[in-house]
């Protein structure tokens, strides 16, 4: 009986996950409610929070999704990038953007999700930012080999704060940010320009 129980309940987690990235995509973060999930699933409102706490555990469940598959789009980008570390860098940062604009809603629900003051991210969200920054600072070690590892670690974070900077500049459409068609040649000027 536990066992059936138990298939239930991650069976209805799984539908929630799928349902919550499917209307998340299409509508974006600040229109998900659990109402319309709970319909969605054929399940009643509060069978949701019997299988997460609350909406905001369920959005960073589809939030872990969204991050491998970014990760899988830059490891993928680099698996056929030259080997030259500035290429590389241009390489993953266009990779980023491209990611950003064919799944923009799940892309700012990754840094849109509200905390309380003080409450850390998750573990799992820490560990797939340093996924990022890792596939960063291999190129950077090559580009800048005197600067230690603490100076690389701010350098990395400060390269994909620029980066992510412009990609959401770019694609916001109400922000003054560069035109979209232009945002990989602005990317490269500077990465190329940094690399010097």
């Amino acid at each position: 009986m536990a066992g059936k129980v138990a298939a239930r309940r991650a069976a209805l987690r799984d539908t929630l996950i799928i349902n919550a990235e499917r209307r998340m995509a299409a509508d974006g973060l600040k229109n998900l409610r659990a109402r319309d999930l709970a319909k969605d699933a054929g399940c009643a409102l509060g069978a949701i929070y019997n299988v997460f706490g609350d909406l905001d555990d369920l959005v960073l469940a589809v939030n872990a999704r969204t991050f491998k598959q970014l990760g899988a789009t830059v490891a993928e980008a680099l698996a056929d990038a030259p080997q030259d570390a500035t290429q590389q860098l241009i390489v993953m940062s266009h990779a980023y953007h491209a990611f950003a604009a064919q799944h923009f809603n799940l892309w700012r629900a990754l840094f849109d999700i509200e905390r309380a003051p003080g409450e850390a991210a998750p573990e799992w969200y820490l560990q797939e930012m340093a996924q990022l920054f890792a596939y960063i600072d291999a190129p950077l070690s090559v580009i800048f080999p005197d600067h230690d590892a603490e100076t690389r670690g701010l350098l990395t974070r400060g390269l994909f704060s620029s980066v992510h900077g412009i990609v959401l500049l770019g694609l916001d459409e109400a922000s003054a940010g560069v035109p979209a068609p232009h945002l990989d040649k602005m990317i490269s000027l500077i990465l190329s320009h940094l690399a010097k």
